[in-house]
């Protein structure tokens, strides 16, 4: 008899604190100033700014915090937490459709998810900043407040992990924390982008965690092929002309090519469709091309909008790719400040 392990067992694998530290201590000097930005005030005075409105805690909370619209409107009383200008807050959009619960390499996309987002949450919360993320469920999408500290980080891991798996037959249940959204349907990360980018628009870092797969095209649809424009490209530009967008592309290494295996049973994990493929050299050869092809186009469209693109594969040391991710991108950074300064 076997056991399936505690989620808590399972975060403390993808983010124990040993690796933690070892970001803290390595990756993150090499990403200050970089994904960060600097800390700069707002608008003068008394260097804090009106945030979102949440319960009052008896005890805990300032009176004169009070938010005597929303305690009226709700008839509880609620008080309106204040964000100093130093503060920067970088959301995150992760996408839990049912094409993330894939993997065939030790994890699941899901799981590396959760790495990407712990990487980019730490290197955040250590400086004071404040970490809240748009949740891509099957049937919808829900807003997880923006909140700084590590317990707030792990909460927030802990709700990726937890969240439902399968295709969406009806809207997610509501988890402790978030909030439901509007204008984003299963599936559709262009219109979680645009969800994104309307509910949050202080300047700051846009984190896109998603494997970036186009929807099964309609049998009448010819206009949906690996070389289209993918449908999320508009939405992310307008992300990217405001904020400092980073885009980390989750992939299983059976998504690029197929094993010699003869006859498959394959389900598709966004409808649940079944059908038997016979997995013979033509057709692997077709699907690898096929493949590759839309990567490429992936790749293409992240560059035209203008957002930093790091790829994170089951198959391999995700730490790793993030430690070479910021090498590169210091350097890059390096050489603009090079060049423009030897402009005439």
């Amino acid at each position: 008899m076997t056991t399936r392990p505690r989620r808590d067992d399972t975060l403390a694998r993808l983010a124990p604190e040993r690796t933690l530290r070892r970001l803290e201590l390595q990756v993150t000097r090499r990403l200050d100033g970089l994904l960060n930005g600097e800390h700069l005030g707002l608008l003068p005075g008394p260097g804090t700014e009106l945030a979102e409105a949440r319960l009052y805690q008896p005890g805990e909370d300032d009176v004169r915090h009070m938010d005597w619209a929303v305690t009226a409107r709700t008839t509880t009383p609620h008080v309106r937490d204040l964000i100093a200008d130093h503060e920067l807050e970088a959301w995150a959009l992760v996408d839990l459709t049912p094409s993330m619960d894939f993997g065939t390499a030790g994890m699941v996309k899901r799981e590396l998810a959760v790495a990407a987002l712990a990487a980019v949450g730490f290197l955040t919360v250590r400086l004071g900043d404040r970490v809240g993320a748009y949740l891509q469920h099957p049937g919808g999408l829900r807003r997880w407040p923006a909140r700084t500290g590590k317990a707030a980080l792990y909460a927030l891991l802990h709700a990726v992990l937890d969240a439902p798996t399968g295709p969406a037959t009806e809207p997610p249940a509501a988890m402790s924390g978030t909030t439901a959204t509007s204008g984003a349907p299963h599936g559709d990360l262009a219109a979680a982008i645009t969800s994104l980018a309307r509910g949050q628009t202080r300047r700051g870092l846009r984190v896109v965690i998603s494997d970036f797969l186009p929807p099964a095209p309609a049998a009448h649809d010819t206009g949906t092929g690996p070389d289209a424009q993918p449908d999320w490209e508009s939405p992310l530009r307008r992300l990217a002309a405001r904020h400092q967008v980073l885009a980390v592309e989750v992939i299983d290494p059976r998504e690029l090519d197929l094993p010699d295996v003869g006859l498959v049973e394959m389900t598709d994990p966004e409808t649940g469709a079944v059908q038997e493929i016979v997995l013979s050299r033509r057709t692997r050869e077709r699907y690898a091309q096929a493949a590759a092809a839309q990567r490429t186009n992936t790749r293409a469209a992240l560059r035209r909008c203008g957002a930093h693109h790091l790829v994170l594969r089951t198959d391999r040391d995700w730490i790793a790719d993030v430690a070479r991710f910021a090498v590169r991108q210091r350097r890059a950074a390096g050489r603009a400040v090079t060049t423009a300064g030897v402009r005439p």
